[in-house]
């Protein structure tokens, strides 16, 4: 999703990672770049990224594209291999990181419209979700909740 300022510049983009994403080496440098590229622009950026780590982004997606922008260590805690990442782009991007587990509440996640960490909007992912599946037709609901629908 991209986010414009009122003359159309663009401020921010949400990403939302797929597995697709992380499927092999090729997508996952693609994304990686994409979203350091966007950051070197000074774009502000969020990336939700709720898919377990994989071979290519053992830690997670954030530090895959933080060692693309900074270097700076990053070791989500096990129990957490799940990120929301908010980044303030600018000269020195600044991330703001939320470590997320498989069944925790989604946090809710600034969505940054200048390079002033005071002006951002929520992004209330764990509300935006409920409200979604609320509406999502039942019996598609049937075939998500199924105990094949996992493998």
């Amino acid at each position: 999703m991209v986010i414009r300022h009122g003359r159309g510049r663009v401020v921010a983009i949400i990403e939302i990672v797929s597995p697709g994403n992380k499927s092999n080496r090729h997508t996952i440098r693609t994304f990686v770049e994409k979203a350091a590229e966007i950051l070197r622009q000074e774009i502000n950026l969020l990336i939700v990224d709720l898919f377990p780590p994989t071979a290519r982004d053992p830690q997670g997606i954030h530090k895959v594209i933080w060692d693309e922008v900074v270097d700076e260590p990053f070791e989500p805690p096990a129990d957490k291999p799940l990120t929301v990442a908010a980044y303030l782009a600018g000269q020195i991007p600044v991330a703001y990181v939320e470590p997320v587990g498989v069944g925790d509440v989604l946090p809710s996640a600034p969505v940054f419209l200048s390079d002033s960490e005071l002006d951002y909007i929520p992004a209330p992912l764990e509300e935006t979700y409920d409200q979604a599946w609320a509406v999502y037709p039942e019996f598609l609901k049937a075939i998500m909740e199924s105990p094949s629908a996992g493998s």
